[in-house]
C-alpha cells in the first residue's frame, strides 16, 4: 500500500458509515475491552472510529494507524473523534513509539494486504507494538473456496436494494477481486478492490514468525466454537516474553 488514500477516499469515505450501517460493533467492543484490560490499545486501520470510539467510551485509550486521510477527517469530525491519535500510514510499516496491550484489525482488513509479505509485515509490526503478554487480534473471513463449484470464480457475497457484492477468486495465487455496485440516489457508483484470502493456519504461521502464539479463535465476536461450517474467525495471538 502506499500513502496516499487507495480504494478509501473521497465519495467512498464519505459514505462509509452509511454503506456498513448494518455492522453492529458492540460484541467486538466487549471483547477487546477485555483483552485491552488496563492497558492502551492501537488499532490497525482504524478507518472513521467504528470500533475506536465505543472502545474509548468504555474507558479504553486508543490509538490508530490508518492509510487514508479521507477516513480519518470522518472520524476526527466524530465526538471524541479528534482526541484519538492517529498516524497517517501503512500499518504493515508505519510505528508508534510506545507499547500496548491490545492491537488489533478487524472487518477483513489484513485482506487489504493484498501479498503474503505484507500480511507477514503486518504481523511483526503489530508483535513490536505490544508488550509483553499482549495480544493481537484479527477478525477475517475464511476463504470460502468450498462454497465455488469446481472452476468457478465468482461468488456472490452481498445482495440487498442499494449494494451488490461479488469476489472473482484466483485459487492458485489466494489473490481476489471484491467487485461492489451501489445503487444511490446520485446513481450507481462502483469500486474493485484487489484483496489477498489467508488461511487461519497461515496466520498462525505468521504469529509464530512474529514471536506470538495462539491463545483463542472464535467463530464470531459471540465466542461460538469455530468449526468447519464456519464462514469467518475472531483470532487471538499473545506475545511471548
Amino acid at each position: 500500500m502506499s500513502t496516499s488514500d487507495g480504494y478509501f477516499s473521497g465519495s467512498i469515505a464519505e459514505a462509509y458509515d452509511a454503506d456498513h450501517a448494518g455492522t453492529n460493533a458492540d460484541q467486538a467492543v466487549e471483547v477487546l475491552v477485555e483483552l485491552a484490560g488496563s492497558g492502551p490499545a492501537l488499532e490497525f486501520a482504524i478507518g472513521t472510529g467504528r470500533v475506536a470510539l465505543p472502545l474509548v467510551k468504555k474507558g479504553v485509550e486508543v490509538s490508530g494507524i490508518e492509510l487514508s486521510t479521507a477516513m480519518v477527517s470522518k472520524l476526527q469530525d466524530k465526538p471524541g473523534g479528534a482526541e484519538i491519535d492517529v498516524v497517517i500510514g501503512d500499518v504493515a510499516t508505519v510505528q508508534i513509539p510506545r507499547a500496548f496491550s491490545l492491537v488489533y484489525l478487524v472487518f477483513n482488513t489484513i485482506n487489504n494486504l493484498n501479498t503474503q509479505a505484507a500480511q507477514i509485515a503486518c504481523f511483526a509490526n503489530a508483535a513490536h507494538h505490544l508488550s509483553d503478554g499482549g495480544f493481537f487480534v484479527v477478525e477475517v473471513q475464511v476463504p470460502p473456496i468450498q462454497r465455488l463449484n469446481e472452476g468457478e470464480r465468482l461468488l456472490a457475497f452481498d445482495r440487498s436494494a442499494n449494494h451488490f457484492g461479488t469476489d472473482e477468486i484466483d485459487v492458485v495465487t489466494q489473490s481476489f477481486t471484491s467487485h461492489h455496485l451501489w445503487l444511490k440516489e446520485t446513481g450507481p457508483e462502483q469500486l474493485s478492490i484487489p484483496m489477498r484470502y489467508v488461511w487461519p493456519s497461515e496466520l498462525d504461521l505468521m504469529a509464530r514468525l512474529a514471536g506470538m502464539k495462539l491463545d483463542h479463535r472464535w467463530g464470531d465476536w459471540s465466542k461460538s466454537r469455530f468449526d468447519a461450517r464456519s464462514r469467518s474467525h475472531v483470532s487471538v495471538w499473545q506475545k511471548l516474553s
